[in-house]
């Protein structure tokens, strides 16, 4: 089974602020296991541009900290999966752990209609 996990990065850990990360790390996973990794440099960070920028590079998973719900759904529009919550690691760290099934995941679900301030 192949996969491709997409996750926001910061200083070569996983980004909580995830429309405003540094980077995305994009991992292509061959057969349960780490193939390639790659640093994607986002566009401008606008509502809605994230989801259709990832989709065109062929993401199948995005793993983030905190992120918005509608975020969330237009990922899911795009067939991806979105597992939310996932603890400030290395993408390597994150990654096999997920494909292990042991990667702990506490939703974290950012709410922009009222605090324009959040962190996600």
């Amino acid at each position: 089974m192949t996969q491709k996990i997409a996750i926001p990065m910061e200083n070569g850990k996983l980004s909580t602020h995830f429309g405003h990360c540094e980077y995305f790390a994009i991992i292509d996973v061959q057969d349960k296991k780490i193939a390639e990794i790659t640093k994607q440099v986002p566009p401008e960070h606008k509502p809605g541009v994230y989801p259709k920028w990832i989709a065109s590079l062929g993401v199948t998973d995005v793993i983030a900290g905190g992120i918005g719900q509608r975020a969330i759904d237009l990922f899911n529009e795009q067939g991806i999966n979105v597992f939310v919550g996932a603890p400030v690691k290395s993408e390597e760290e994150i990654v096999n752990e997920f494909l292990a099934g042991n990667l702990s995941l506490n939703a974290n679900y950012c709410n922009h209609d009222g605090d324009h301030h959040s962190h996600c």
